[in-house]
């Protein structure tokens, strides 16, 4: 069995930040566990900067985290390819990349990957080769998943640790709030993370939140739900290291938050609200209630994923509890009464912390991502 110690990885930057959050992931856990040399080409770096601040937008090349960042630009530089290289989610590679990848005697080990789905389709299109037209190429698909027989799901190998460690910490939760600028929450207080695409039905959830029996706690990093979020607040000026009291809701607004700062996020909430694919993972990790907005795709196809999602998440559930669960998560990514939803689902909360540890233990059996790529590449170099 060959060895493969070089890869590319190529990501292009999406309005959302989602693509690049995930490849640098990947690439980070490649590099310190694995120890790959690895090349992340990236053609945003500024907006890869308010995911990782240590990047310098003005740098053709630097190292972080042992990583090779490389600005991704036009015309392509002539470069050696890797011996695994990587396209993620959906991105296309340089044709002069190609075309030296062609020319080399060895061919590369070149995957697709794609994005995560729970859709029954996955398991059958998983590593599956797709010949290049022209070129004495093959490209395989890798598909992350929930299940055995898909690449899993993205996991560093201390994570489990880092987490029980943190929650197990006052102290430690105490410091991190304060770096925010933001208080400890009453013991009594639900505490929510709240990350969302735009033209979510918030006005709902908000209104459910402020006029229910439970305090709140609601913190919002950044992101483009904030308009919506001030208009409700009607606090058009209102930026990061603010918050408000509106009945037994309080908002607190943050900054867009570093990738290992939002893991913190997620573990000291009793409630993940999240969106896309990166933060929908961690929020799985985390071991919490969660509520998921998938990324708005034309024809409804990502109401599809959804329902894939939640018959998978809701098995072992009572039947009340499971169509709870699924109207709440139906109606945040389709519209109507958010706050009947949240109402209906709030007394099984309980319930659903519980699902939520088991459903983390289920994921890790299948195996981490970055692990099991290196496995799959390491039979084909």
């Amino acid at each position: 069995m060959a060895e493969a110690r070089r890869w590319d990885i190529f990501c292009t930057v999406i309005d959302n930040y989602g693509d690049i959050g995930i490849c640098w992931r990947l690439a980070r856990q490649l590099v310190a566990e694995h120890g790959l040399a690895l090349t992340l080409w990236v053609d945003d770096l500024a907006s890869f900067r308010r995911l990782w601040p240590a990047v310098d937008p003005s740098r053709d090349e630097q190292v972080l985290e042992g990583v090779r960042v490389r600005r991704w630009g036009s015309p392509f530089p002539e470069v050696v390819p890797a011996q695994v290289v990587i396209e993620a989610l959906a991105c296309e590679l340089p044709a002069s990349y190609v075309q030296a990848m062609a020319a080399t005697p060895v061919k590369p080990v070149w995957l697709n990957l794609e994005y995560l789905s729970a859709e029954d389709w996955v398991l059958g299109c998983h590593g599956l080769p797709s010949l290049h037209p022209s070129l004495p190429l093959t490209k395989h698909f890798f598909f992350p998943g929930f299940v055995a027989g898909t690449g899993g799901l993205l996991a560093e190998h201390n994570l489990p640790a880092r987490l029980a460690a943190f929650q197990a910490d006052p102290a430690a939760q105490a410091e991190f709030l304060k770096s925010l600028g933001m208080p400890v929450a009453a013991p009594e207080a639900l505490q929510v993370s709240l990350f969302a695409y735009e033209a979510s039905p918030l006005a709902g959830l908000l209104d459910a939140w402020a006029d229910g029996p439970r305090p709140v706690v609601c913190r919002v990093p950044e992101s483009k739900l904030w308009p919506e979020l001030l208009a409700w607040l009607a606090e058009p000026g209102a930026g990061a290291g603010q918050a408000y009291a509106r009945g037994r809701l309080r908002i607190e607004l943050l900054p867009m938050l570093a990738q290992d700062d939002y893991d913190r996020l997620l573990w000291l909430s009793d409630l993940n609200v999240v969106r896309g694919e990166d933060s929908f993972v961690r929020a799985q990790w985390a071991g919490k209630p969660l509520i998921w907005q998938a990324y708005r795709q034309e024809d409804g196809v990502h109401l599809d994923k959804l329902e894939a999602f939640l018959a998978l998440y809701t098995r072992g559930a009572s039947d009340a509890q499971a169509e709870a669960l699924r109207e709440l998560m139906r109606t945040w990514n389709g519209g109507g009464d958010m706050a009947l939803a949240w109402r209906v689902f709030e007394p099984a909360l309980p319930r659903w912390r519980e699902h939520a540890q088991t459903w983390a233990e289920q994921l890790a059996r299948t195996g981490d991502l970055a692990t099991n790529l290196v496995q799959f590449c390491s039979v084909r170099v």
